[in-house]
């Protein structure tokens, strides 16, 4: 998966977004969420020693408010965001194309799933009314019609597990599925559905 930010620029996005204004630990992260399209969900394991490292350079301070910690920018951190401001465009800009590439990686891994479950009923097809034995007068068409539709089922089971996982996995990096990519998904399969509906009919 393409990474959201290069080494040491989640430093310098932290330090500019805290020159907005003071944020607390939790809107940091759902921040970083928002500003990369929900493909970068930082967890607090990543966040808190960061904030904990910028206070020990005296680019941040932090203070209790109720039950949450607060973060605010230092003179010192407010200068060295204004100092690197060139780099802040140039990590603006790699957020965008990283975001783009990611949802290009998920389209790409659904469209070959799509691709691979028609190639496997098309050749299931085919090579079953290649090879299938004429059924002799013992053989109970009810039965067959059932073992095919168990055949069925576990094609159908397969790609489902197979896309869910790929799903479900780029989601728990932090990643986020646009609903563009969605609605193409729900337009495959249901045109996959009217294929094999139209095939079924005599």
């Amino acid at each position: 998966m393409t990474p959201v930010f290069s080494h040491g620029d989640l430093r310098l996005y932290l330090l500019n977004l805290l020159d907005e204004g003071p944020r607390h630990g939790y809107d940091i992260m759902q921040a970083l969420s928002d500003r990369t399209g929900g493909t970068y969900t930082p967890s607090a394991g990543t966040i808190y020693p960061r904030l904990s490292k910028l206070e020990e350079e005296g680019l941040v301070s932090k203070s209790v408010d109720g039950r949450k910690t607060v973060y605010a920018i230092t003179e010192a951190g407010h200068a060295e965001v204004e100092s690197r401001s060139g780099e802040l465009e140039g990590i603006e800009a790699g957020l965008a194309d990283s975001v783009r590439l990611i949802a290009d990686e998920v389209r790409g891994s659904v469209r070959e799933a799509m691709k691979s479950l028609r190639a496997d009923l098309a050749a299931a097809t085919t090579d079953e009314r290649a090879h299938a034995p004429r059924p002799s007068r013992d053989d109970d068409p009810r039965v067959l019609a059932r073992e095919q539709l168990q055949r069925a089922d576990a094609a159908v089971n397969e790609f489902r597990a197979r896309v869910r996982s790929d799903l479900r996995t780029h989601v728990a990096r932090g990643g986020d599925l646009a609903a563009s990519l969605v609605d193409e998904l729900s337009s495959d399969l249901d045109r996959v559905a009217r294929d094999i509906t139209r095939a079924l009919r005599p």
